[in-house]
């Protein structure tokens, strides 16, 4: 029998051991995970890569966890504004470049700390188009991923109008051909194929803009994006061309199906040019067998793309422990196995070029195209991309439903154009 004080000595070693294991087990334990929101706007096969790489992150990572928010694209911006004002704002945002300026001004967004993301790094392991993300010596965001554009086209429309399937057009003028002969028309002239899915407000006005004003011997803009240089003869033969597909050639129509790559998708349009945004949803038609191919060069020869990309920024309003996890979260989407993930369940280009330019890759039937065309691709200079874009729309519609003369309308949208870059200038 244990003597009283020997008993007590044994209850003590029994709590303290008690105390102990739970001290150890407390220790194996996370502290308190920090809970980061990361905001995109709906865009499913995006959606559903972010949450496969937010698994494998909060696994690497588990004392943070991130909480992943989508709005519709029309709501996303006003909603990233509303939350800015009301102090809870997301800590990591993704971004369109060309609402890079809006998003500075309003204080959205904060610079990347240059300790950890150093611009030479940046520089030297993605496609030249990430400066478009830089403001003096300042990054305020990294891309996933990157787009250029190609010519979509369906290879069972091309067989039944006597085309090769596996040659597609390599230059404008084989491409205006192929259309002319994939077109159909009822008895009263309305279209039921179209050879080319015209749609202005989508990806052609990046088409005429950074590539068909190009491939006729114009330049959009000044090398530092401030003049409008479009209002030259370079210009006028472009917007003369893309009007011309509807006016002239009666290959496509503004609004057929509502949307060109509604059109494309529905097997009633020949060839579409778009994004390799679009490649998710193209994957999953069944009707008829497509291709893509490079975007057809000018007569001379001539060949450019339009480059884009969705960024991911830090909020503005993360800071302290939170901008601590903002800035792993941001490292790790940015990284090489973030964007194989990206190519895989998106189908967008890797923004590294070690990944991207990869011989499998420029040799693949489908993104071998778009990679290509990054090589000698352009990025427009935005200041506000959704104004910029309007008054390219209005130009057209102006030429189109209004009978304007090219000259004039682009006259008129050049200095309307110019306006806005001087007014943001002068801000």
């Amino acid at each position: 029998m244990l003597h009283a004080s020997t008993r007590g000595l044994v209850s003590s070693v029994k709590m303290f051991s008690a105390g102990a294991l739970a001290l150890g087990l407390l220790a194996a334990q996370p502290a308190s995970a920090v809970e980061i929101e990361y905001w995109q706007y709906v865009f499913e096969s995006r959606v559903h890569a972010m949450d496969e790489l937010i698994k494998e992150f909060e696994a690497e990572n588990p004392d943070i966890t991130v909480k992943q928010v989508t709005f519709p694209y029309a709501d996303y911006q006003t909603r990233v504004v509303a939350a800015k004002a009301a102090g809870n704002g997301p800590d990591v945002v993704q971004l369109f470049y060309g609402w890079l300026d809006n998003f500075v001004a309003g204080g959205l967004v904060q610079p990347l700390s240059k300790e950890k993301f150093p611009a030479a790094d940046i520089e030297k392991d993605f496609f030249p188009i990430v400066s478009a993300m830089k403001r003096g010596e300042d990054y305020y965001g990294l891309p996933t991923a990157v787009r250029s554009m190609a010519l979509f086209y369906n290879k069972n429309l091309f067989k039944d109008a006597g085309l090769d399937p596996n040659k597609p057009p390599q230059t404008l003028d084989e491409m205006v051909k192929a259309a002319k002969a994939t077109t159909k028309q009822d008895s009263a002239g309305n279209f039921q194929t179209v050879g080319m899915a015209l749609d202005i407000a989508r990806q052609d006005h990046n088409w005429w803009r950074e590539i068909l004003i190009r491939q006729f011997g114009g330049e959009p803009y000044s090398a530092d994006g401030t003049k409008v240089t479009y209002n030259s003869d370079g210009g006028r033969k472009a917007l003369e061309f893309y009007t011309g597909l509807q006016s002239g050639e009666k290959v496509g129509q503004e609004g057929f199906m509502d949307e060109g790559q509604a059109a494309f998708r529905a097997g009633l349009a020949a060839m579409v040019i778009d994004g390799t945004f679009r490649l998710a949803s193209f994957n999953t038609i069944s009707g008829f067998e497509w291709g893509v191919t490079e975007l057809p060069a000018a007569p001379d020869g001539t060949r450019s793309n339009y480059a884009s990309y969705f960024a991911n920024a830090i909020g503005g309003t993360a800071e302290g422990e939170k901008l601590e996890a903002a800035e792993k979260f941001l490292a790790f989407i940015s990284s090489e196995k973030a964007m194989k993930v990206w190519l895989e369940k998106g189908g967008e280009l890797p923004a590294r070029k070690s990944i991207a330019l990869s011989e499998e890759n420029l040799a693949h039937p489908v993104y071998g195209p778009f990679i290509r065309g990054l090589t000698y691709a352009h990025t427009t200079l935005f200041v506000d991309e959704a104004a910029q874009r309007q008054i390219t729309i209005d130009m057209v519609n102006s030429v189109l439903l209004q009978g304007q003369p090219v000259t004039d309308a682009l006259s008129a949208a050049a200095a309307k154009e110019q306006q806005l870059l001087d007014k943001r200038k002068a801000n």
